[in-house]
């Protein structure tokens, strides 16, 4: 897969990020292209080698038309979870590496039905937060609007399915 510069790109749990310099180098007597990005919200810098873009899940950000699929997921989608905490948060954890919005989607969708039954831990409830921060970063990004609508409109989602985010959820920065 190849990215242009500019190109605006999702590195998994970190959220959006903008391709800012395409260079090349040596790696073992291979020329290797590299990818230098810079995640949006928290200014980290990455480089990434071109071989290495599957592996570490970079992708392009979803297209317009996904994103009302996600929203659609939050409404009426079936959530499940494991009952073991263990095997809930490898699990839960397994879906935020893969960087697939949905995946992250079904993460939150999962956290919050868990939440209505009983209190989530520490663990878990940082994972929630940056479940939603990365839906929000990328679907703010895709519609081109504020974080806050994009919060507004996921609220109303989960409201849709009789559910609703823990009190007391800022989102992260």
């Amino acid at each position: 897969m190849d990215f242009k510069l500019g190109e605006k790109v999702v590195y998994p749990n970190h959220g959006v990020g903008l391709i800012e310099q395409i260079s090349f180098g040596n790696v073992n007597g291979t020329s290797e292209r590299f990818y230098m990005l810079r995640i949006l919200s928290s200014g980290l810098k990455v480089m990434v080698p071109q071989a290495n873009i599957e592996s570490v899940g970079l992708r392009p950000i979803i297209r317009s038309t996904q994103a009302g699929a996600v929203l659609s997921y939050l409404e009426k989608g079936r959530s499940d979870s494991h009952h073991d905490w263990k095997h809930r948060f490898k699990e839960n954890s397994d879906k935020m590496r893969t960087g697939s919005l949905m995946e992250v989607a079904a993460v939150l969708k999962g956290l919050v039905a868990l939440s209505r039954t009983k209190p989530l831990s520490f663990r878990e409830k940082k994972m929630l937060d940056r479940a939603k921060y990365l839906l929000i970063s990328e679907l703010a990004t895709v519609r081109n609007t504020t974080e806050q609508t994009v919060e507004t409109n996921i609220v109303r989602a989960l409201a849709k399915a009789k559910l609703q985010l823990p009190e007391g959820m800022p989102l992260p920065d």
